[in-house]
């Protein structure tokens, strides 16, 4: 399939290996020194693109988490031309590690893969330059992005803002029953530099 030119663009931002160095260093006591991979992954091919995401303390990289998937497609919305929708691994455990080691992908199917019909983002664009975009993707009214794990509910709160170089990430744990963020972005986006394009 022929994908449109800011799908593509899109996918060109998000994939990579991404850190926050500058800003764990100028704020130590908000702000972890992160590690972010986005791989680009062959699911879905049809309709969209595919991203796997994972991320780990620098200081524990052989101990990555919050393993998750992408959905790049096209929306039907002129004014939200682009979407976000995210699927948890069934098993975190059979990919923990390959945002370093991408060969762990080639056995990624869509059987693996549990949609999360709340976790979904409007993605907007601010062209910026010939070939140059900004992309910022919120979660549309009303919805909610909730998940099991290990028996207990999950809820997030997602939404980033993507150029070529530079990943800003909004997620943030909620607190079900006070509304209130417990982890992730408190005190704004976690700001990460690309250091490596996939």
């Amino acid at each position: 399939m022929t994908f449109p030119a800011q799908l593509l663009a899109l996918a060109h931002n998000l994939c990579g290996e991404f850190d926050n160095r500058e800003q764990a260093i100028a704020e130590p006591p908000w702000y972890v020194h992160l590690c972010l991979w986005h791989r680009p992954v062959a699911l879905f091919q049809e309709d969209s693109l595919t991203i796997f995401a994972e991320q780990a303390n620098v200081v524990n990289l052989e101990q990555p988490y919050r393993q998750r998937i992408m959905r790049l497609f096209q929306g039907s919305d002129p004014d939200v031309p682009l979407k976000v929708q995210y699927y948890m691994l069934k098993d975190q455990s059979a990919l923990i590690g390959a945002g370093r080691n991408p060969a762990l992908l080639n056995t990624l199917t869509p059987g693996h893969l549990e949609l999360l019909p709340g976790c979904v983002l409007n993605v907007t664009q601010q062209f910026l330059a010939p070939n140059s975009y900004k992309f910022a993707a919120t979660p549309p009214p009303d919805t909610r992005c909730c998940f099991t794990v290990s028996g207990n509910i999950v809820q997030v709160s997602l939404g980033f803002e993507v150029t070529q170089d530079k990943f800003l990430s909004y997620d943030k744990g909620i607190d079900s029953t006070t509304g209130k963020a417990t982890w992730g972005a408190i005190l704004g986006s976690y700001c990460y530099t690309k250091r490596e394009q996939y």
